[in-house]
């Protein structure tokens, strides 16, 4: 499927009460479960698998590994996946969004999915409050705790969806270049994030997950809403069920 080029092709309105209701039922049920695991790895994490060797292992072989030159190349993969960076970068992927398509609910996307994943990492990390680990830290520490991680959760929902999107651009070479790119830059964020001390292997994997999941809920939300635009007399349907009376009949 292809964008639309011209304002007649697809437009649609701003999010209706009736759509913004529609979301939260699609969304609430996958969230809570989502953010109930992420809850639980979080205190088996720091509870009976606190101090996993494996992972304290792994910082401070990176630590090991710390060169000028390194420090300088993953403090900018780091920032991609900051806060200010991925508002920033969302502001303006929806603004052209809107403006190459005239889909709300398509631009809006990328904003749904790290929307969802935001609450659910700091709701999580409230609940969870994990240490940094304990080597030089290369980066500010936020006020959340270090699990799972924002960044990283930030960075995939964002770009993976950004993905998603790309993979409906009409040139192949043009669709298959942005896919590859968008799907890179959250690995170089965690590789990042671990590298400069900021978080365990664990708060980087979950964080991955949060990220993707919430993308991939807000990619399902889109394709739904498609579905309905395109078979209205599916929609018209069940409003007249819901409402007890029977459709109207047809003529011929």
């Amino acid at each position: 499927m292809s964008y639309p080029t011209t304002p007649e092709e697809g437009r649609t309105r701003p999010l209706s009460a009736r759509t913004r209701r529609d979301m939260v039922r699609r969304a609430a049920v996958p969230v809570l479960v989502l953010w109930l695991g992420v809850v639980a790895v979080g205190l088996l994490v720091v509870g009976p698998l606190d101090s996993l060797p494996a992972e304290v292992a792994l910082n401070e072989a990176l630590v090991d590994q710390r060169t000028p030159v390194m420090d300088g190349v993953t403090s900018v993969w780091s920032n991609i996946g900051a806060t200010a960076f991925i508002v920033g970068g969302c502001v303006v992927v929806v603004a052209a969004l809107w403006w190459r398509t005239r889909q709300w609910r398509r631009a809006f996307v990328p904003a749904i999915a790290i929307s969802v994943q935001a609450t659910v990492f700091v709701t999580a990390a409230a609940v969870v409050g994990r240490e940094r680990p304990d080597v030089e830290l290369l980066d500010e520490a936020p006020p959340t705790s270090g699990f799972p991680s924002g960044h990283v959760g930030a960075s995939t929902a964002f770009y993976l969806t950004l993905a998603l999107l790309a993979s409906r651009i009409r040139s192949a070479a043009l669709r298959t270049a942005l896919m590859a790119l968008f799907l890179l830059v959250p690995v170089l964020v965690a590789y990042a994030r671990l590298y400069r001390g900021m978080h365990h292997l664990s708060d980087v994997v979950v964080g991955a997950l949060n990220g993707g999941v919430c993308a991939l809920l807000a990619w399902r939300y889109l394709h739904a809403q498609e579905a309905r635009d395109e078979h209205p007399e599916t929609l018209a349907a069940g409003r007249t069920e819901d409402d007890g009376a029977s459709p109207a009949p047809t003529q011929g």
